[in-house]
């Protein structure tokens, strides 16, 4: 306790002396880009292909092909405002892509490569995008639906390789379509950054709900200093000399571009970003082996990675540490619960305390862990971090007692009072979403989550996963995070089924070890598991084997997805006549 007080009080001295400064003109273009580029050799970027090669790449390089890349925008009649789609996988002319969009006011929209013609269809109607910048595999998907997109002028071509006419392949009218490689040499490697607000628009990144379409989050230029305090905090005071990032997250979302990508440059240190695994659906899968691999060849000293990731690393090297010559100092996680298992294998076994982090594409990097400043709780996500006001409120918006379940939101404005600059504009062209995104100066997250007496969260889950089995309320997290303690179990997701008796009863789908068989005895040792670790009515009733979870591609498990199909099985069940007895 002696140690949790004075852990205590250096975060309350943190928390509460911190003060934002928000100059009025911000870019984010110069600020992870520009401002270095002066340095010739500076290393930004260690890019390793999909056939293993590695390459390096300066800030000053990068920065001369994101001049040629303005000017050629320029040419093309792209002003201020308009948005422009970022198809891309991690790379060097991803990183180019937005430094070009961000310093001559436009607006990046990135987009997953693993979309498919109808994701790119909606978002690109949807934002009126401008120009489309695209490696060959997006190319392929984008031609479908290449004509039903008439504010699409332009499509950029990122090694096209053998797709044949580019202009051809996506249905583009003759003339619009572009290499992307042959058309920076055309231009000049100089530009004029035009002066940006902070508060004026950067990004657009469509983020999925539950219901209805995705909808697009503007985020002005400001929301990079808004993710720093939590960016430094959970890498353990980043940045240390020598310091090496590397994170598997797609840079298209905002876990990999705001909580990787940006930051990293922003304090002038090098990234890694490695093709294997973005490139195509058929390598999409995250590979323990190779994270390892990538870690100790570049020196990998600071990493996020998801828990789905990390349960996965557990599970197949026992000792990292004796394997692999790592220099690992710092790895936050989010997106899902760590919980208490993996946690305990990554202080003994990797030899990192994992950082917790939570937010969102709205208002990200708000809440997380920073074991070096105040203690970690295995389990918890952590506090607020410094310039960031978060409750747990209830739905009139009315912050809830300590210890009691509510949905996690975050104030506009800090604790001295001055907006929070974390903060996005609003959704694209949704007002009423805007409005019912806030509950008063309330911006509401819909994840639930408890704070304990010590003003840490405790996730419970999202608002709509959460459900009652026979009563109970039941958070998938909490059964998960015990399930996967099983020797048996490499990951699981817990929903609620539907049953005649008790409402719901907990079901959970599995996912086994390598090498596991299921069988009715291993399913009787998993429920025994977790009946002796927590409440009775907590174990699953029903226990689904299965090869994969569904997940999104920012590596959070689609529970949604699982519950529809457990619903619809059971009414299907009910629906069915009975059967004749003879």
């Amino acid at each position: 306790m002696a140690t949790l007080a004075r852990s205590k009080d250096q975060y309350e001295s943190l928390y509460r002396n911190f003060r934002w400064h928000v100059p009025e003109y911000f870019n984010i273009g110069h600020e992870v880009c520009g401002k270095w580029a002066g340095e010739r050799t500076r290393i930004a970027l260690f890019h390793e292909t999909e056939s293993g090669a590695a390459k390096k790449f300066t800030y000053a390089g990068l920065q001369r092909s994101a001049n040629r890349l303005s000017n050629a925008l320029v040419s093309f009649g792209v002003a201020r405002g308009d948005r422009v789609a970022i198809v891309l996988p991690q790379g060097p002319e991803t990183i180019i892509a937005h430094v070009a969009i961000y310093q001559m006011g436009a607006v990046a929209m990135p987009m997953s490569v693993l979309f498919g013609p109808d994701a790119l269809e909606y978002r690109l109607q949807n934002s009126e995008a401008v120009v489309a910048i695209v490696d060959a595999v997006s190319l392929a998907n984008l031609a479908p639906v290449r004509a039903k997109c008439p504010a699409l002028k332009v499509v950029l071509v990122v090694d096209a390789g053998n797709t044949g006419d580019s202009a051809d392949a996506v249905g583009a009218r003759s003339g619009d379509t572009h290499q992307f490689a042959t058309l920076l040499a055309q231009h000049a490697p100089t530009f004029a950054p035009v002066p940006t607000r902070a508060d004026d628009p950067a990004l657009l990144i469509y983020t999925s709900g539950t219901t209805g379409p995705p909808k697009g989050a503007l985020k002005p230029h400001r929301v990079l200093i808004g993710n720093l305090t939590g960016f430094v905090a959970s890498q353990n005071w980043f940045p240390q000399p020598g310091d090496v990032f590397w994170s598997p997250a797609d840079w298209a979302w905002t876990g990999g571009l705001m909580d990787a990508l940006l930051p990293t440059l922003y304090f002038g240190h090098p990234i890694v970003s490695n093709l294997a695994k973005t490139r195509g659906a058929a390598n999409a899968r995250f590979s323990a082996e190779k994270a390892f691999e990538v870690m100790e060849r570049y020196g990998v000293t600071n990493a996020f990675l998801f828990p789905t990731a990390l349960k996965m690393m557990m599970k197949t090297v026992e000792h990292p540490r004796a394997r692999y010559k790592l220099k690992l100092r710092a790895v936050m996680a989010a997106g899902e619960s760590v919980g208490e298992t993996v946690f305990n294998w990554a202080q003994q076994k990797l030899g990192v305390t994992i950082n917790e982090m939570f937010g969102q594409t709205e208002i990200n990097y708000v809440v997380g862990n920073s074991h070096q400043k105040w203690p970690a709780k295995p389990g918890s996500i952590g506090r607020p971090y410094p310039g960031h006001r978060v409750a747990v409120i209830d739905e009139a918006g009315v912050e809830v007692p300590r210890g009691q379940a509510g949905e996690v939101a975050v104030h506009r404005y800090d604790i001295q009072g001055h907006p929070d600059p974390v903060f996005f504009l609003g959704y694209w062209r949704n007002d009423d979403a805007t409005q019912a995104k806030y509950t008063g100066d309330w911006c509401r997250t819909g994840d639930e989550a408890i704070m304990d007496a010590d003003g840490y969260l405790w996730y419970q889950g999202r608002a709509d996963d959460m459900f009652k089995a026979a009563g109970y309320r039941i958070g998938p997290s909490e059964v998960e995070n015990c399930l996967v303690q099983h020797a048996a179990v490499a990951n699981a997701a817990v929903v609620p089924s539907p049953d005649a008796e008790r409402g719901n009863v907990i079901k959970a789908f599995i996912v086994l070890v390598a090498g596991v068989e299921p069988s009715p005895v291993l399913i009787g040792s998993i429920q025994q598991h977790v009946r002796g670790k927590l409440a009775p009515y907590e174990y699953p009733r029903e226990i689904e084997f299965i090869d994969a979870l569904p997940m999104t591609t920012t590596g959070k498990v689609q529970r949604r997805v699982l519950r529809l199909q457990e619903a619809e099985r059971k009414n299907t069940m009910t629906q069915q006549p009975p059967k004749e007895t003879s």
